[in-house]
């Protein structure tokens, strides 16, 4: 018989993730380089965020360390601290998903295609085995991706997909000790890195990727009034040509604000190998319930205030035309008069120098106004004070889309220089760039 968990399972509170520098966070910038306290790459795919009183904990992935699972902490849900690996007992574990039950904290992920468990008495580390490693019942089927969803109502459910080509969902027996339950939902199709919410209407909303690999798709929804079923879709929950903004889905995080309810999409920035240097796509989801959807709502920046649960957009910095640069084309200046505010067709042998930029002395937010003619044909580049900087090294969305926000320190004062230029990946390509301008944040 099905356990509830209302005493023994804590909701899954949700937080956000703040970008970027040891100084100090102010933003969310989704595909941009997220770093820690520390100034360190954050290393946490495939994860997910617990409360615990008010310290919130992110589990996920360690690329750069064989896949263990690694902890990062925060009090104020801009600044992360690297609490270190969860365990080194258990290598390559995929998608792990943290919760809480009878006192105990719960690690739960994929190794070897099988649900592996971690205990731990605390939620920071200190991580052991926890059994052997299971299948999923009733038929012993395996997996590759997985999700953990707590519901309203206190019980707890493990999401898994892939191997069948199936979307399983299992419920989670809690208290003293933890176990897989009963099937509760088996959805057929060829579909991986499940998520799962459910709004203040009461509807479930299931979002999975299709299976391209670490290559993006568009991701899709499915929405029920029961988490058995019947499942509705799927329906996009991005425009398809944005492939989910260049991002697979890992988990659904709400915010129970005390004047709205927030809901944010967590994903993965994959680069093609699934790497370590892969960033992270966090984005809040617009909820229909009277039309059974939801969407991705795109902002290159922004943050969320987790008391009020009142999501804020960036204000406009500086900005700087690139009609208003130094425009060098093949060697020789361009005055380019039929310029209003944009320089375009720049290729290989052009740049677009820009003077005079005022900085903090501190790193900074500068968003680059620009797009390619081909993604996959070539690069873009900015020389800052004549050090160049491939732009997608800096945030995963370089190319794809027109606002590109990158973490640069200028020199204080008004003394900086930035050309924008680019480099085909062939001799003899017509790869070109458009440069609209860019803009400058204080904060």
């Amino acid at each position: 018989m099905h356990a509830r968990l209302r005493a023994s399972f804590r909701s899954l509170c949700v937080s956000i993730l703040l970008a970027p520098f040891v100084l100090g966070a102010s933003w969310i910038v989704p595909g941009a380089v997220w770093t820690d306290t520390s100034g360190n790459k954050i290393d946490a795919h495939g994860g997910q965020i617990l409360q615990e009183g008010t310290t919130f904990y992110w589990v996920g992935s360690a690329y750069s360390n064989n896949e263990v699972p690694n902890i990062y902490s925060s009090t104020d849900l801009l600044n992360w601290t690297f609490e270190g690996p969860a365990s080194t007992a258990v290598e390559f574990m995929y998608r792990p998903k943290l919760f809480t039950s009878g006192g105990k904290f719960y690690i739960w992920g994929q190794v070897n295609r099988l649900v592996q468990a971690l205990e731990s008495s605390t939620i920071s580390g200190g991580y052991s085995v926890y059994g052997s490693a299971f299948s999923l019942p009733p038929d012993g089927r395996t997996y590759s991706d997985e999700g953990i969803f707590v519901d309203t109502t206190g019980e707890a459910y493990i999401l898994t997909s892939a191997d069948s080509n199936n979307l399983q969902i299992n419920e989670i027996n809690g208290g003293s000790s933890v176990s897989i339950g009963t099937r509760v939902t088996d959805l057929e199709g060829a579909y991986e890195a499940p998520g799962l919410m459910k709004s203040t209407g009461g509807i479930y909303y299931l979002v999975m990727s299709t299976k391209t690999g670490y290559t993006a798709n568009a991701n899709q929804f499915w929405w029920s009034t029961n988490i058995a079923g019947p499942w509705n879709g799927p329906s996009g929950i991005a425009p398809g040509s944005s492939n989910t903004y260049d991002s697979q889905n890992t988990f659904e995080l709400k915010i129970s604000g005390s004047q709205q309810t927030t809901y944010i999409y967590m994903g993965d920035s994959w680069d093609s190998e699934g790497t370590a240097a892969s960033n992270y796509e966090w984005l809040p989801i617009s909820v229909n319930d009277g039309a059974h959807t939801i969407t991705l709502q795109d902002y290159a920046f922004w943050k969320v205030d987790v008391s009020t649960g009142v999501i804020t957009t960036s204000t406009t910095g500086k900005r700087y035309d690139a009609a208003d640069g130094l425009i060098m084309r093949r060697g020789f200046e361009d005055s380019c008069a039929s310029c209003e505010h944009s320089v375009h067709n720049i290729d290989p042998l052009s740049n677009v120098t820009i003077h005079n930029i005022e900085g903090t002395g501190e790193p900074q937010w500068v968003s680059i106004h620009y797009t390619v003619s081909d993604p996959n044909a070539g690069d873009a580049y900015v020389w800052l004070n004549g050090e160049k900087i491939r732009i997608a090294d800096k945030n995963s969305r370089a190319g794809k889309f027109a606002t590109v926000p990158i973490n640069l320190t200028l020199k204080k004062g008004d003394g900086n220089v930035l050309t924008f230029g680019c480099h085909a990946h062939a001799e003899g390509s017509e790869f070109v760039a458009h440069l609209e301008g860019i803009e400058v944040l204080d904060d």
